[in-house]
């Protein structure tokens, strides 16, 4: 017997926590996500429904923390398993941000084939989402199969992943646990490659800097930012956490880094906070050494000139005081989801940008499968049941799915 208890996520987007239980009392936990509406301090909240006290295995499909920021709250005896740069990704993100991770992750490589972890057997498979180095899992126990989506998409840089096992699928999967995050809503779902060519047409039509907020660690939005600043003639410019995670994540896949000679237009910006932020951290001499380096640029260095830069809130009055600020030659892009874009406050970029005469605009694309790729990739698995978490409108999707098994919150369901 295998069972399936979702202990948070089954009406809800973020949180994200599943458990499978073997018949030996063997478990395997896939993710353990900081729920999107905790307060950055709060604590305590893993599920009350999942066991701590018996062993486990915890599985993190991606490096958002909506999937993996409970970690700290895991207890320190269950092996924790994730994709081989995602684990750096947490690790970045815990030291700059948080607590400096003290436990141990073990890894895989994409396409490393599967892992025997006791009573399952684990493959994982790569896929396309805005977080690097995403995965899908397909979990083996008990003669059942269970594939478990992740979160993920088809319309980005890495949608022929998707496309490659909608068109081949694994066979007998007797339950899909599916994100629905993008059911009932109108967010927007365009490729990359269109986003890619409406960057580039404003490269053309803005004469100033082409200022961008985009999250450092969606490395599908910098090649995308990357490829229209080449095609227009234009330099990419990065802060220093966006060089972090390019160094750390980018060598050996063919994305743009740092100091790569096959990538010249990709700059990085130092600037007084972005020093104090990685200082805190004993980091100081990354910093410094990055300073020395052709590729790094300054606020002086950029004003009057027209590149694309990545720019924060929390960085815009610091490069207005630099000879850096907002201008009618400038553009302003705000290329995040649009629900964390508040147009009414005057001292972000947007309301800044929009003082100084700047053009401002929403360009992005969401990191989750449409509606209409949910019920393609649903169907093409063809499984027995389909298990719905991650999204908030699985009620009412208005569109045809396998047979659903709506669960509750810590209800456990046995696989038939």
């Amino acid at each position: 017997m295998l069972e399936v208890i979702v202990h948070r996520g089954t009406r809800a987007i973020g949180g994200s926590c599943i458990e499978l239980v073997a018949s030996g009392g063997e478990r395997l936990i896939l993710d353990a996500g900081r729920p999107l509406d905790a307060a950055r301090e709060a604590s305590g909240l893993l599920p009350e429904t999942l066991d701590r006290n018996g062993p486990a295995t915890v599985l993190f499909s991606h490096a958002h923390m909506d999937h993996w920021g409970l970690i700290d709250e895991l207890p320190a005896h269950w092996p924790l398993w994730t994709g081989e740069k995602a684990a750096e990704l947490m690790r970045l993100t815990s030291g700059l941000f948080g607590t400096p991770l003290s436990r141990s992750i073990s890894t895989w490589r994409a396409r490393s084939g599967p892992l025997a972890l006791g009573a399952f057997t684990v493959t994982p498979f790569l896929t396309d989402h805005s977080a690097a180095d995403a995965y899908m899992l397909l979990i083996e126990a008990e003669g059942r199969r269970i594939l478990y989506s992740g979160d993920f998409r088809c319309h980005g840089r890495k949608a022929a992943l998707v496309e490659a096992m909608i068109a081949n699928p694994p066979p007998d999967v007797d339950a899909l646990i599916v994100e629905g995050t993008n059911l009932g809503t109108h967010k927007p779902v365009v490729t990359e490659a269109q986003l890619e060519h409406d960057f580039a047409q404003l490269c053309r039509e803005v004469p100033g800097h082409i200022f961008v907020n985009w999250s450092a660690q969606n490395l599908d939005r910098t090649v995308t930012l990357f490829r229209a600043a080449k095609r227009t003639g234009r330099s990419l410019v990065v802060d220093l956490y966006g060089a972090d995670v390019l160094e750390r994540i980018a060598p050996g896949t063919g994305i743009p880094f740092p100091g790569d000679p096959r990538f010249p237009e990709l700059q990085v910006i130092i600037t007084g906070a972005g020093k104090r932020l990685y200082a805190r951290q004993g980091r100081y001499d990354w910093v410094d050494a990055l300073a020395r380096k052709p590729y790094a640029t300054s606020r002086k260095r950029l004003s009057g000139g027209r590149a694309i830069v990545m720019t924060r809130d929390s960085m815009v009055a610091e490069f207005a005081r630099g000879g850096l600020g907002f201008t009618k030659r400038d553009a302003y892009v705000f290329s995040n989801w649009r629900g964390y874009l508040d147009e009414a406050a005057p001292n972000t970029g947007w309301g800044r940008a929009r003082q100084a005469g700047a053009k401002a605009l929403h360009l992005h694309t969401s990191g989750h499968a449409s509606p209409s790729d949910i019920a393609r990739f649903a169907n093409a698995i063809n499984p027995r049941a389909l298990v719905p978490v991650h999204g908030l409108s699985w009620d009412a999707p208005g569109i045809d799915l396998p047979p659903v098994q709506r669960l509750a919150d810590g209800e456990r369901w046995s696989v038939p």
